[in-house]
C-alpha cells in the first residue's frame, strides 16, 4: 500500500474549491502502523493506541465545530478492489459545512493533537462526499 497520510497541495486546493456552505460527509479509511512513529524515538505505543490519543485530544474540537460520527465499523475484507487495501478502521464523519472542517484543522489545539494521527497512520483514504436527497433504494 502507498503511504497516504495527508492531502497533497493539489488535493487540498481542489477540496477548498468545492462549496463550503453545505453539509459534508468524510469517509475515513485507516490502516494503523504496527508501532506509532513519532519521529523522535518515543513511539513506544501501537498505531491503534496513538490514533486513540488523537481521537481523545481532537474529539472536543471536532464536536465544537459541529462534527459528528454518523457511522463506524471494522472492515473485514475488500470484496471489490485491490486486495492489498486492508483497513483497520472505517468511519464517516459529518460536518455541518466545509467551513467547520477548515476551522477544525486550523485550530491550534488540533495542530497539537494531529501529531498522534501522523504517528499512528500507515496509510489512509479521506473522501469528501455530499449528501443527496431522494429514494435510498436507488444509486443514481
Amino acid at each position: 500500500m502507498s503511504e497516504h497520510i495527508d492531502p497533497t497541495r493539489d488535493q487540498f486546493n481542489a477540496f477548498k474549491d468545492l462549496p463550503r456552505d453545505t453539509p459534508i460527509l468524510m469517509l475515513n479509511l485507516i490502516r494503523y502502523r504496527e508501532v506509532a512513529d513519532y519521529g523522535d524515538g518515543s513511539g513506544d505505543v501501537s498505531g491503534a493506541e496513538a490514533y486513540r490519543r488523537y481521537g481523545k485530544e481532537s474529539g472536543p474540537i471536532f464536536a465544537r465545530v459541529g462534527g459528528s460520527i454518523v457511522w463506524r465499523g471494522r472492515p473485514e475484507i475488500v470484496l471489490t478492489g485491490p486486495s492489498d487495501e486492508i483497513w483497520d478502521a472505517a468511519f464517516i464523519a459529518r460536518y455541518p459545512h466545509a467551513g467547520a472542517f477548515f476551522e477544525m484543522v486550523t485550530d491550534a489545539d488540533y495542530q497539537v493533537a494531529v501529531k498522534h494521527r501522523t504517528a499512528a497512520v500507515a496509510t489512509s483514504r479521506l473522501i469528501r462526499m455530499a449528501e443527496i436527497d431522494g429514494d435510498n433504494a436507488t444509486f443514481a
